[in-house]
């Protein structure tokens, strides 16, 4: 039993450095996007972006291959620029957004490819989860905006075949093709602010002393 217990410690004390090493951010929706591009009627590409990006990823400053990463992308936000279009990829024959609002990223392995890295992890979109593999430029180093916040940025891109996630609705054009190209091009961009620690909270007032009576 000691010898576990030792040996319990030992590996707790090793692993301290590691996840002392981690620091926590949030994804800031406000500045951050998702964009994708796909081809249209064979001979152009049609561009769209989701508005909102929310998540949070775990930086290991010591080693970015620990690090992780979560994003969720509201699929409601779709914007092509075009409104019927829009409405089109809420629809059951696209998106779906009643039933999936969201598209969901989770990290799995991080390696590093150069000055950047190969984030790995699972997509999940339309219902369907499959894995992928992003190409990462950042993240930045930190810098302090005009309210104190520290942030951080980075830009992500990956290609899709859009029915292998079950979006697989298309229309067959009169000089010979499809209305829509089955690879989507995407382009994540990220800025993300480190989380705060929660400010303590105030010491209790003394008690005031016991009023004296009178007899």
């Amino acid at each position: 039993m000691k010898m576990f217990m030792k040996s319990a410690v030992a590996a707790l004390v090793l692993a301290a450095p590691s996840l002392a090493s981690a620091t926590e951010y949030v994804i800031d929706s406000g500045h951050s996007s998702a964009a994708f591009s796909v081809k249209h009627m064979m001979v152009s590409n049609v561009r769209g972006a989701f508005s909102k990006v929310t998540g949070s990823a775990n930086i290991d400053e010591k080693d970015l291959t620990k690090s992780t990463i979560e994003a969720t992308i509201d699929a409601t936000t779709v914007n092509t620029n075009e409104p019927k279009r829009d409405e089109h990829l809420r629809s059951p024959e696209f998106f779906d957004t009643a039933k999936y609002p969201t598209i969901t990223f989770k990290s799995t392995k991080i390696a590093k490819a150069g000055k950047n890295l190969k984030v790995t992890g699972d997509l999940t979109l339309h219902g369907v989860t499959k894995p992928v593999v992003l190409d990462v430029e950042g993240f930045t180093t930190e810098s302090k905006d005009p309210w104190g916040n520290l942030k951080r940025g980075g830009s992500a891109t990956t290609k899709i075949n859009r029915k292998d996630f079950g979006l697989t609705w298309n229309s067959a054009i009169e000089t010979g093709g499809v209305a829509v190209g089955e690879e989507v091009s995407i382009t994540i961009d990220l800025e993300i602010n480190k989380k705060q620690e929660a400010a303590a909270a105030p010491a209790a007032a003394p008690a005031a002393p016991a009023a004296k009576t009178t007899k």
